[in-house]
């Protein structure tokens, strides 16, 4: 049963998770919601607390099958290609952290000082884990149904944008074509990787006119240019608006 009150069981629960679960228009217990905004930075300075870790892993999961049904019915024409390429650029890390900025989730997050410091309200890769975190505790909260409903809400404004799947199909060109648009000239990328030979991971930053503009990190440098160069046509299509 989802709570209404400011606490559940022992652990106190701020007026800021009973409002965040208002906006989401889902019944999630409050208790699960709070632990879904919680980032292990947080946990590891209050104790070694639970995070949202194991929610997000389970909400990744119903993401990618409640994108996956809606792709198959509302496109019957298109081949598992196509159909694959749209569900990339929807359960994307971009895509999930736009949403999330779009419901304003970041300032709902529990993120510990450092995380605080740098930035980590409006991480990409935070706020997208904690979009999937979310999914999940509604998944536990309330059932498939109203987790696969509070999906489709969050991802409907990117589903009927015109100019979506283009540019997540091919960000880099989509970027190139906008940034010229704009007369910001042409992108580079700055590409720095980390870890082992056997595990690395690429980081890419798109530099416009001398400036950062976004970063995008992944396996492959590849991989890390394209995210990075999303990211940017997301944030340039929003100035171009």
């Amino acid at each position: 049963m989802t709570a209404t009150s400011g606490t559940t069981g022992s652990r106190p629960v701020g007026p800021d998770v009973v409002r965040l679960q208002g906006k989401l228009g889902a019944d999630i217990d409050l208790e699960l919601l709070q632990l879904a905004l919680t980032h292990r930075s947080y946990a590891y300075e209050h104790g070694g607390i639970g995070h949202n870790e194991r929610l997000e892993f389970l909400g990744d999961s119903i993401l990618g099958q409640a994108v996956t049904v809606k792709l198959y019915r509302s496109f019957p024409d298109l081949d598992e290609g196509d159909l694959a390429k749209r569900r990339a650029s929807l359960v994307s890390t971009v895509a999930l952290a736009e949403i999330a900025r779009m419901i304003g989730l970041g300032e709902y997050l529990r993120l510990g000082k450092g995380e605080e410091q740098t930035g980590g309200r409006d991480k990409s890769s935070i706020l997208a884990d904690t979009v999937e975190a979310v999914i999940g505790a509604t998944y536990l909260s309330a059932g498939p149904d109203q987790a696969t409903d509070l999906v489709l809400r969050l991802v409907e404004p990117l589903l009927v944008d015109p100019d979506r799947f283009g540019a997540a199909m091919d960000p880099k060109t989509s970027l190139q074509e906008l940034a010229s648009s704009l007369s910001l000239g042409n992108p580079s990328y700055r590409v720095t990787e980390a870890g082992p030979d056997h595990d690395k991971t690429f980081h890419a930053t798109v530099v416009l006119q001398g400036e950062d503009v976004s970063t995008g990190s992944g396996s492959s440098k590849k991989t890390a240019e394209m995210a990075a160069a999303l990211e940017a046509w997301t944030r340039l299509s929003g100035r171009a608006a």
